[in-house]
């Protein structure tokens, strides 16, 4: 199965900007959309931004106007810019395909992003 790994979070200061990079063990471009979601402490996890082999792509509404997602088949590579972040975009985030896994399918490690003063 393509395993993700996940990197560049870290700890920001709110207004700050983080970019987030899933590179991929094989190919996306056989999944039908790729996405990035996050789980905060003690919540679910949640679809942050969704990006199709073509179409329209999807944010969740909180992120709008502050995250882009972008994928680059060729180099089987995922990247979440987010700028303006704010206290509640404090979460570990993952990229998978999307539709996700069914449960007990496979995750990444995600990466931590912390937003704090």
């Amino acid at each position: 199965q393509v395993q993700f790994v996940e990197s560049g979070g870290g700890l920001v200061q709110p207004g700050g900007s983080l970019r987030l990079s899933c590179a991929a063990s094989g190919s996306i471009g056989s999944f039908a959309a790729m996405a990035w979601y996050r789980q905060a402490p003690g919540k679910q996890r949640e679809l942050v931004a969704r990006i199709p082999n073509g179409g329209f792509i999807n944010y969740l509404d909180s992120v709008k106007g502050r995250f882009t997602i972008r994928r680059d088949d060729a180099k089987n590579t995922v990247t979440l810019q987010m700028n303006s972040l704010k206290a509640e975009d404090t979460a570990v985030y993952y990229c998978n395909k999307h539709p996700p896994p069914a449960a007990g399918g496979y995750w990444g490690q995600g990466t931590q992003v912390i937003v704090s003063s």
